[in-house]
Formats: structure tokens, C-alpha cells, sequence
């Protein structure tokens, strides 16, 4: 396991500050737009989560909602990482999640969702070798929407560096 910096920064970007607008990666398009396809073909990794927040509803009263696997077992989201040298300083290393069309339970949420990938695709997903977007794109879909549970929990959640406590999953 590895520590990266959030935002994908592509090798070729001139400065850092693409990576804050390359947190998500649509999976329909990720092996083709320059953003991602070079990730996309070599440097695909997990993230693992015990869950996930989603805001649900209109700018102003959004509400935010932890999902997490009804097994209460931890997931891995399909991601991509990259290398990005500047040109004084060291290596930074980044990665993104891979998101794709909500299930039946998300769509009540969002209409987004992490590809969440079972850990029968982990071994085919991290393969070095693997670079053929028949084998790959094929798992970048919904997971089973009987496999999560979701729910309401506090606003505080949005109040960053305030919390970081379990209470901010507790349902409200």
C-alpha cells in the first residue's frame, strides 16, 4: 500500500494544478481521453475504502450519505496513479477513482458511483501486462446494487479538518 496524492496529474502536464480537477475518471471514456489513457493502459491500482459519501439533492441542503458493503467488509475502487516530474522538486506520485453510471440503489443518490471491483478482478485489474481494453472495460460497470447499504449521516461531514471521527458514518 502507497500513499498518493489525490488528483491524477498526467506525466505531461506543465504544473500540478490539473490534478485538482482529475479526482474521477469516467469509465466510459477513460481509455481513450489524454488525461488518462496512458494510466489507464499502465498504472491501474486499488483504493481501498471502508465506504464512500454522496450529497443527495439541490445546492444549499444537499445531503450527505455514507455507503459502504453490506458485509461491512472494506472495497477497492478501480483507480489510476501516475508520475509527474516537475522540473525542480521531487516526483509526485498521484492517483483518481474510475466512476461509471449509478446502480438502482445509487440512482436514488447520485447518478455517479466508484467502480467498485470484486476481489475476483483485482488480480486481472493490477496485471502489468494486461493492456487490452477488451479484458479491462468490460469491468468498469455498476456493482450489484444488493451489495450496498446506504444512509443519511451528520453535515458535519462536509465541515473538512473540523471531524475526522467514526461518528461521522453514524446514521442520523
Amino acid at each position: 500500500m502507497k500513499v498518493m496524492h489525490w488528483g491524477l496529474i498526467p506525466s505531461w502536464a506543465k504544473d500540478a494544478t490539473i490534478g485538482n480537477k482529475l479526482a474521477n475518471a469516467r469509465g466510459e471514456t477513460v481509455a481513450e481521453k489524454p488525461s488518462f489513457r496512458t494510466a489507464f493502459k499502465y498504472h491501474r491500482c486499488l483504493i481501498p475504502a471502508s465506504g464512500f459519501y454522496e450529497w443527495k439533492g439541490e445546492k444549499g441542503s444537499k445531503q450527505p450519505w455514507y455507503i459502504s458493503l453490506k458485509s461491512g467488509n472494506p472495497m477497492a475502487f478501480a483507480g489510476l496513479w501516475e508520475k509527474w516530474q516537475p522540473t525542480e522538486g521531487e516526483t509526485i506520485e498521484s492517483c483518481c477513482i474510475i466512476t461509471t453510471d449509478a446502480n438502482s440503489l445509487m440512482q436514488t443518490i447520485h447518478d455517479r458511483m466508484p467502480v467498485i471491483l470484486s476481489p475476483e478482478q483485482w488480480a486481472t485489474w493490477l496485471a502489468p501486462l494486461e493492456h487490452h481494453s477488451d479484458k479491462l472495460i468490460p469491468m468498469i460497470h455498476p456493482c450489484d446494487s444488493k451489495s450496498l447499504q446506504a444512509w443519511p449521516v451528520s453535515r458535519e461531514v462536509n465541515r473538512v479538518g473540523l471531524r475526522d471521527d467514526a461518528g461521522l458514518i453514524e446514521p442520523t
